[in-house]
């Protein structure tokens, strides 16, 4: 075996390892109702709760506890732009539809500088991650990496339908 192709099975385990899928909370579970820094615990200071270059102010309103009990679908995105470029273009993509779902879905990014606890309540190694959760509190949808505006819209969509279906 060359020397090249050993380092890459050296780093092989520790690169896909970043991203294991039956290690975070899993669909079908109760989401974690953890505590986690809002913008108003840091006093508006967008600094202190993330490293991403360009927040939406409208993400960082809620603790995940404080969002479940308001029993409306929630997107939340496990992205750390500090160190990952990737996050930084799924959170510039998620700034995008926030728009097209208004209240109807509460936006939620967290950011593993600034949150750990919520990367360690859902299990989450590597970033980005993005979990969207019914009214009742239920993981509807998990998928580590990356997401197209089109994937992220239909998951939406649907638990929005599957909610008000249940709902009445």
């Amino acid at each position: 075996m060359t020397r090249t192709g050993l380092v890459c099975l050296m780093l092989a385990p520790l690169l896909l390892g970043g991203c294991d899928v039956s290690s975070s909370v899993g669909v079908g579970s109760p989401a974690p109702a953890v505590r986690t820094k809002t913008l108003h615990d840091v006093d508006g200071d967008l600094s202190r709760i993330t490293t991403y270059r360009y927040p939406d102010e409208r993400m960082y309103q809620y603790s995940i506890d404080e969002a479940l009990a308001k029993h409306k679908p929630i997107l939340l995105a496990f992205a750390t732009p500090g160190h990952c470029t990737v996050c930084d273009a799924q959170l510039q993509m998620l700034k995008g539809i926030i728009g097209k779902y208004g209240d109807q879905v509460i936006f939620m990014h967290m950011d593993q500088y600034r949150n750990p606890e919520a990367f360690t309540a859902f299990r989450v190694q590597g970033d980005p991650w993005t979990f969207v959760i019914d009214a009742e509190g239920i993981v509807r949808f998990k998928q580590p990496g990356r997401m197209l505006f089109s994937e992220v819209d239909a998951v939406l969509a649907h638990t929005i339908a599957n909610d008000q279906h249940h709902t009445g």
